[in-house]
């Protein structure tokens, strides 16, 4: 078996995430379950009538219920920041990236550059089409020492965006109808579906980079 270089999120913190984030939405639980007693005694304050409502909840039950959905709250919250728990293995063949419940593996030499991206990491190929994009908050410098010459500080291709529009005449028929499709992802916050439609384009030939919900691209080639 080849030798591997592992860099992962480190294990105690994922379980302060998965231990912490529950204790928190207990926490909070609890207090918004106290809070109603104490605006009651606001005298100018609207909506009385449904804070008396929760206010006269019987007892214990009212207070094991908030702290049960506060944890419930904490353990989706928990998940959500799991999910960007990125492990990278290097092998001399592969480069495998991995998150809770997706996986993406390239050959070690198709990889001309691996740089961060704000909370990404991402993997270029020789003609600089990308080949992986993953969040990552992972330490640069081990990531560095991880990747040797392959490792950039930034994208290489910085200079080479070019701002989406409408109607752009250098973006043909079926590549606008994608950039608009996930124009309409990133406004309504469609994480997943800016994926899948950023994987689409990128066979089409165009890298993308966001910036505050506006699309840049460059050209490279197609994915035959």
């Amino acid at each position: 078996m080849d030798d591997e270089t592992i860099v992962a999120t480190p294990v105690w913190a994922r379980a302060a995430v998965w231990t912490g984030g529950p204790a928190a939405g207990a926490g909070v639980g609890w207090a918004l379950h106290e809070l109603p007693g104490w605006l009651l005694r606001v005298p100018w304050l609207p909506l009385r009538g449904p804070l008396r409502l929760v206010d006269r909840l019987d007892e214990p039950a009212a207070t094991f219920g908030a702290l049960l959905l506060g944890a419930v709250a904490g353990l989706v919250l928990a998940g959500l920041i799991d999910r960007e728990s990125l492990t990278v293995r290097l092998s001399r063949t592969e480069v495998t990236l991995t998150r809770p419940g997706t996986s993406r593996t390239v050959p070690r030499d198709a990889v001309a550059v691996a740089y961060p991206e704000r909370d990404q990491l991402v993997l270029l190929g020789r003609t600089g089409r990308e080949l992986a994009r993953e969040p990552s908050h992972l330490d640069a410098g081990r990531l560095a020492a991880a990747f040797g010459p392959a490792w950039s500080a930034r994208d290489p291709y910085a200079g080479s965006y070019h701002r989406w529009v409408p109607d752009r005449p250098d973006v043909p028929g079926e590549a606008a109808a994608l950039f608009a499709a996930r124009q309409r992802a990133l406004d309504r916050g469609d994480g997943d579906d800016a994926r899948e439609l950023r994987d689409e384009l990128a066979r089409l030939g165009f890298v993308l980079r966001d910036e505050k919900k506006r699309q840049h691209f460059r050209r490279t080639d197609p994915v035959l």
